[in-house]
């Protein structure tokens, strides 16, 4: 049967069967074909890899002797920061600890081992490749290189040796000396003095900028470049002598140096290829030098010619000076002096002589005396010498710092003399003074009082340790004014003594006394310039004046005498300040025409006492029309806070004046009261000019106000020396002042004025003062003020 009369009788899973047979038959003879094909190509891929594994073998043969021919050391970082270390670390450390080797402070100076640490992160950082060359601590020249490999950062240390080390070293060697050389040419460059330096040859190779300068040239290179040259022709050659000859130049020479004639002290010590100079300025040195000797030379003729006896010894003792009046002091030959003799000599010459006070033991006398030459302070010696021939001497012993003693001779024979004849007469007169009933006392020209009787201790009711102490005026008629009803005389008396006036002449006052007494006070100069003050009781004659006086007046005139005061005080007296003020800011204006600076000064006295004298009687004719009943009060509604800004600011000369600070304190929404602006604003003045007055130099003046109820209060507090209490009842009396112990100088009406116009607003002061620590004034306005604006009788 043919086959495909066969294939045609197959039924479809035969055929299913078939095709599947004939499949596995195709793919088991492919698959055998490539297995066959895969074979034979790995056998050759091994054969290869065997290959590259054997050269790599011998290539890492090949590196690790190359590596071993050298001691080292290799550190290799991969991608952790734990770094891999082969070789012998003991090359570099003697600790057993191989990562101590990457501490690299421990076998390199600082400086090195930052760099190799800057280098060493650069590596790892970057890829960065480096390769440097250092000295360990211990000397031995090391090269360390750095390179990335197959991705990591690989250090190899290698000590060097043979000729690499001993090149290595030689660089090492090399950077010291040129670090050397620019440290050495920083600092002669520096110099102010001019520096310069040869060649074998005597040309210069370098100069500083001094030297620049002192041969009017920009720069050094300049200077070399055209060979500038500093010493003259003369000098020059002497130095070029010096050099060929090897020998050290030094001589003081003159040159022209920056277009001027100046010495110097040149030196110039030759080397072994060339030379190095140095000129040292000593012009102003030669000047002063010159300027000492005239000025010794002039002190030598000013001994001379004093009365008072010197003599000059030198650190070895012996006398180098001796004036006239030494030598005719001892009466010494003028061959024995000549001939330079010791202090000792001198010492012994004079004993021999016995002009010289004896003593007991003159050799330890003699030795304690010179015991100054070897003294380490420079404090003079004093002695006193009561001579054979009676005279007494101070003896002064001056030791020179640098050697040497100068002995001072006075002869203080004719003082004490003086001295005794004085005391005596002054125990005359104070006998005589002392017995007098008249109250003496007499001031000196510095104004302190120099002598008093047992009257004036009395009569003023002084204590005695006191006057002893010569207290000045001003402190004596501190202790005096409390003892007064009026103390206006005393202001007087106080220039009188401190002779202010133009002409001292004798002046008279009639004094109040509390206890009802009254002295005549008389002050009278005296041909030495001090000023003697007397006081007389006069009680009794002027209390029959008194009587008398009294009895003839009338309360008519008195009060047309008041009113015609008031009227016409104003024009008798403020128009003429008014005009002497006027012109002297007139006569102080430039236009006017010039004006000398003692005009000019006299000119600021007039303006200073006008103003003062103007403000004084602003307050009399206030307080007069006070008492007169006819002040008038402008009532309106008064800004506080504005008030107290405006009286601050009128003050702010007095606060420069005294270095006083001032601090006002008050709440922003205080708001406004009724009462009179002007007058509350000048019994702040008053407050604050009395507080300024009484405080010391740095401290605060407060000024404080607050509404409290139906009232407002301002509060001035100082830190002066306060107010005794005894005197707190006073403060407010017209013409009182307190002036001891502070910088205040008034008429004494501040305060009284201030009374009166609160008391006109209906108002009330009062004062709290603790000595030392300050006082506080406080001053009550009523808040609402009604229709009141006349004061009483």
């Amino acid at each position: 049967m043919p086959v495909s009369d066969a294939l045609r009788l197959l039924a479809p899973h035969e055929w299913a069967v078939l095709g599947l047979h004939v499949g596995v038959v195709i793919f088991g003879v492919v698959t055998g074909i490539g297995l066959l094909r895969t074979r034979a190509r790995a056998a050759a891929d091994e054969l290869k890899a065997r290959q590259e594994i054997n050269a790599l073998k011998l290539s890492l043969d090949r590196a690790n002797e190359l590596l071993t021919l050298d001691p080292h050391v290799v550190v290799v970082w991969g991608d952790d920061d734990e770094p891999e270390i082969a070789g012998d670390v003991a090359l570099l450390i003697d600790l057993p600890a191989p990562r101590r080797v990457l501490a690299f402070g421990t076998w390199l100076a600082a400086d090195k081992a930052a760099e190799l640490d800057r280098a060493v992160e650069l590596l790892r950082r970057a890829g960065t490749p480096f390769r440097q060359e250092f000295l360990t601590a211990e000397g031995r020249p090391v090269e360390a290189e750095g390179r990335p490999i197959g991705g990591r950062a690989v250090l190899r240390l290698r000590l060097m040796a043979g000729i690499r080390e001993e090149l290595a070293k030689l660089r090492e060697r090399h950077g010291e000396f040129v670090r050397e050389t620019e440290t050495v040419r920083a600092f002669l460059s520096g110099l102010p003095m001019p520096v310069w330096i040869r060649d074998a040859e005597g040309r210069l190779t370098w100069v500083n900028q001094a030297y620049a300068r002192a041969t009017d040239t920009e720069s050094g290179p300049q200077a070399v470049a055209n060979a500038a040259e500093l010493l003259e022709p003369a000098d020059r050659a002497e130095a070029a002598r010096c050099r060929t000859a090897r020998e050290p130049f030094a001589r003081r020479v003159t040159a022209v140096s920056a277009g001027a004639r100046r010495v110097f002290d040149a030196i110039e010590r030759p080397a072994a290829r060339g030379a190095a100079g140095l000129a040292v300025d000593v012009t102003e040195l030669e000047a002063v030098r010159a300027q000492f000797a005239v000025e010794m030379e002039t002190h030598k003729r000013t001994l001379d010619q004093l009365a008072t006896a010197v003599a000059i010894y030198d650190a070895n003792k012996r006398l180098v000076f001796h004036n006239e009046a030494f030598r005719l002091l001892w009466d010494l030959d003028p061959a024995f002096l000549h001939q330079v003799p010791t202090d000792g000599d001198v010492l012994d010459k004079l004993r021999e002589q016995r002009k010289i006070p004896e003593q007991s033991n003159f050799r330890e006398w003699k030795k304690s005396l010179h015991t100054v030459y070897e003294a380490i302070d420079t404090e003079p010696r004093s002695h006193e010498w009561v001579l054979p021939s009676g005279r007494f001497l101070r003896v002064v012993q001056n030791p020179d710092p640098a050697g040497g003693v100068t002995y001072v001779f006075e002869d203080q024979t004719r003082r004490l003399q003086l001295e005794t004849q004085v005391a005596a007469f002054g125990k005359v007169q104070r006998e005589t003074l002392d017995h007098l009933d008249e109250a003496v006392a007499v001031f000196g020209s510095d104004g302190r009082l120099s002598l008093h009787n047992r009257a004036f201790a009395t009569l003023w009711d002084i204590d005695q340790d006191v006057l002893e102490a010569r207290p000045h005026i001003d402190q004596i008629a501190g202790l005096c004014i409390p003892y007064v009803k009026d103390a206006s005389a005393w202001p007087e008396i106080k220039t009188a003594v401190a002779a202010l006036d133009d002409q001292r002449r004798p002046q008279s006052f009639r004094i109040d006394r509390n206890d009802g007494a009254v002295l005549d006070a008389v002050t009278a100069p005296l041909p030495d310039g001090a000023t003697l003050v007397t006081f007389r009781n006069v009680t009794n004659m002027v209390m029959v004046e008194r009587a008398l006086t009294e009895r003839n007046e009338a309360l008519e005139t008195a009060e047309k005498m008041r009113n015609d005061f008031v009227h016409h005080v104003s024009y008798q007296l403020r128009t003429p300040l008014t005009t002497i003020i006027g012109f002297a800011q007139v006569l102080d204006d430039a236009a006017v025409g010039p004006l000398n600076d003692k005009q000019r000064e006299y000119l600021g006295y007039i303006g200073v006492s006008s103003s003062a004298l103007l403000s004084i009687i602003n307050d009399v004719l206030d307080l007069a029309t006070i008492d007169a009943g006819v002040m008038q009060l402008e009532l309106g509604d008064v800004d506080i806070r504005a008030a107290m800004q405006t009286a601050a600011d009128a003050v702010k000369d007095r606060l420069a004046e005294g270095q006083v600070r001032i601090e006002l304190r008050s709440a922003k929404d205080i708001g406004t009261f009724r009462a009179d602006g002007q007058r509350v604003r000048q019994v702040l003045f008053n407050l604050l000019s009395n507080a300024i007055g009484f405080s010391e130099r740095g401290g605060m003046v407060v000024l404080d106000a607050t509404r409290q109820d139906e009232e407002i209060v301002f509060k001035v507090r100082d830190q002066g020396a306060g107010i005794a209490p005894e005197m707190i009842g006073r403060i407010f009396d017209r013409f009182e002042t307190r002036t001891t112990g502070s910088r205040h100088r008034g008429a004494g009406l501040g305060l009284s004025i201030v009374q009166s116009f609160v008391a006109l607003h209906k108002g009330h002061v009062s004062v709290e003062s603790t000595p030392g620590q300050g006082t506080q004034v406080k001053v009550t306005f009523p808040a609402h003020l009604g229709d009141y604006s006349k004061a009483a009788e």
